[in-house]
């Protein structure tokens, strides 16, 4: 039997645990509850919230019920779109997400171009965009280095970071600034449940024969362990769910570690932990 190592971490993050306890105290009591988009990256726990009643919005407009936004938050244009609806909305967006807005709000206020960490199509980072254009704000999304070109004319740049990204990334990013633009301010808003489970991962993947990585294939957080697992181990996968565990690939294992993306929940990593043991005995 191969000794199975589960990160501390793995699983649910604070905002994505707080969005699904506000749907499921909406589903107990109201009869239409709606997110806007998938309420988080894992297709498993956004169907098991269908089946509590959740419907997630496709772009027609709903006659009654309550709408919720989701953790990643929308611009502000959006919400006073939904707000005109007429129905009751509940902003469900993580409190680091928010945290982010206010700092791109803060420092296009103050006179800086801002540069945004992240993926440039990623929900997270669309809001965020949403509220730099809302003020009037300058600024650019950088997914690597080579963004950066136009940036360097500016004198005045301000950092911020999808929550979710890489901490790699964010400071290669804030090194390669510093070397060009008179002025830069820096503000991380990589949250801390991303870089602990980063961290965790880099301590785990070395040490074992197979490291297993669980989550959503259109969650970046989750995608983002498997690549530094990958780097670290190149026995390392990346699974939804226990069904797509294979048995070659505990061949001989004697250490399998496994780690979760912050939206993945707990009855999912307990299915894969199981199916492990089954696989390795």
């Amino acid at each position: 039997m191969a000794e199975i190592i589960v990160a501390k971490s793995a699983g649910f993050c604070f905002g994505v645990r707080r969005a699904i306890k506000i749907l499921e105290e909406l589903t107990q009591r109201e009869s239409c509850v709606y997110t806007l988009g998938p309420i988080i990256h894992n297709p498993q726990e956004v169907e098991r919230l269908k089946g509590l009643g959740v419907k997630t919005l496709n772009g027609h407009r709903p006659r009654e019920g309550t709408i919720v936004i989701r953790t990643h938050g929308i611009p502000p244009r959006e919400e006073r779109k939904i707000k005109a609806f007429g129905l009751k909305v509940v902003d469900a967006t993580c409190p680091y997400v928010k945290a982010v807005h206010e700092a791109v709000v803060s420092l296009s206020k103050e006179g800086y171009f801002v540069v945004i960490v992240g993926e440039r199509n990623h929900p997270e980072v669309i809001g965020t965009l949403g509220y730099l254009e809302e003020v009037g704000g300058r600024g650019k999304v950088v997914e690597d280095l080579k963004d950066l070109k136009e940036v360097f004319k500016e004198e005045r740049v301000g950092v911020v970071a999808q929550t979710t990204q890489r901490e790699e990334l964010f400071k290669e990013v804030v090194g390669e600034l510093s070397l060009w633009v008179k002025e830069l301010k820096v503000i991380n808003t990589i949250c801390n449940a991303t870089s602990t489970r980063q961290e965790e991962v880099k301590e785990i993947a070395p040490k074992v024969d197979v490291m297993l990585i669980v989550g959503g294939r259109n969650s970046g957080n989750t995608t983002r362990l498997y690549q530094i697992a990958k780097s670290l181990n190149p026995n390392s996968y990346h699974v939804e769910t226990q069904g797509e565990l294979k048995r070659e690939w505990f061949s001989g294992a004697r250490r399998v570690g496994i780690t979760a993306g912050a939206s993945t929940p707990d009855w999912i990593i307990e299915g894969v932990i199981k199916r492990v043991r089954e696989l390795c005995s």
